[in-house]
């Protein structure tokens, strides 16, 4: 294994379509890429497979949690660009606890083996506020990834998320890689500029920029990545990622980032609009 990804961000911010494009990408640029989806809502992984598949709770299910009647091949399905995908799924709504599901996620890749078989293991991770269970992908990986807009909630978020690492990066090697900036809209959203001001108070970077255009939106409807998709803004959709992934590949600058408390970001913010 050479390289592990945990990628997070507020709920309904863009992970699951921005995680399966950047998987994309980097499979594009020749590495062996695994996408792990750690959301209940299972649909990390549409984007690259066109479906929803089979979770690992839901096989676990089936043979009663009797692990040794699980094969790779249960959990395992592989999409656009060989992109190996697995989603990781959750208890009924309402009920049980979805970051134990991560874990015994966590337990099944090591009772593969399929940390070594992979140039990228990629997270993507539930992460409006990490529990203990949804924080597990930060004690495997190189990198915590965060992805935001240039708003408010996404920003108190993503100040969330840098106090989740910098928390683990005490005991583990996970240090924060960057800010996948979302949505980029710089008429309507004034581009990224609350991002950026963030970005440099938390001690950290913007290592990519993704529009905000029609082509992402209809992607995500058709279950396909930007790269399968044709029309008008292709390039600009694509090129981002492309980007990031050779950024990413080349082992980027990383820090432990230096959160502000939940008062302060508040104040703080209130002062750069």
């Amino acid at each position: 294994m050479s390289l592990t990804l945990a990628i997070y961000g507020k709920g309904g911010i863009g992970k699951s379509t921005t995680s399966s494009n950047l998987s994309a990408a980097l499979a594009l640029k020749g590495a062996k890429v695994l996408q792990i989806g750690c959301d209940p809502k299972h649909d990390s992984t549409f984007a690259l497979t066109g479906m929803l598949q089979p979770t690992v709770i839901d096989v676990l299910t089936e043979v009663d949690f009797h692990h040794e009647e699980v094969s790779v091949e249960d959990v395992v399905h592989t999409g656009f660009a060989g992109v190996d995908t697995l989603e990781s799924g959750g208890p009924p709504a309402g009920s049980g606890c979805g970051g134990y599901v991560v874990g015994e996620t966590v337990k099944l890749l090591h009772e593969f083996g399929l940390y070594d078989k992979y140039d990228v293991i990629v997270f993507d991770v539930l992460g409006d506020v990490v529990c203990g269970g949804f924080s597990a992908p930060l004690n495997y990986a190189d990198y915590g990834v965060i992805i935001a807009c240039n708003d408010f909630d996404s920003i108190f978020a993503a100040n969330r998320l840098c106090l989740a690492i910098k928390q683990k990066s005490a005991r583990y090697r996970v240090e924060l890689a960057g800010i996948i900036a979302n949505r980029v809209d710089y008429e309507l959203g004034g581009g990224t500029t609350l991002l950026e001001q963030f970005a440099e108070t938390v001690g950290t970077q913007i290592i990519g920029r993704v529009p905000y255009h029609d082509l992402i939106r209809r992607s995500r409807l058709m279950g396909k990545t930007l790269f399968e998709m044709d029309g008008p803004g292709k390039e600009e959709c694509t090129q981002p990622f492309l980007d990031m992934a050779e950024y990413l590949l080349s082992r980027p600058r990383s820090t432990v980032p230096k959160p502000m408390g939940d008062r302060e970001i508040f104040n703080v913010i209130g002062g750069w609009r």
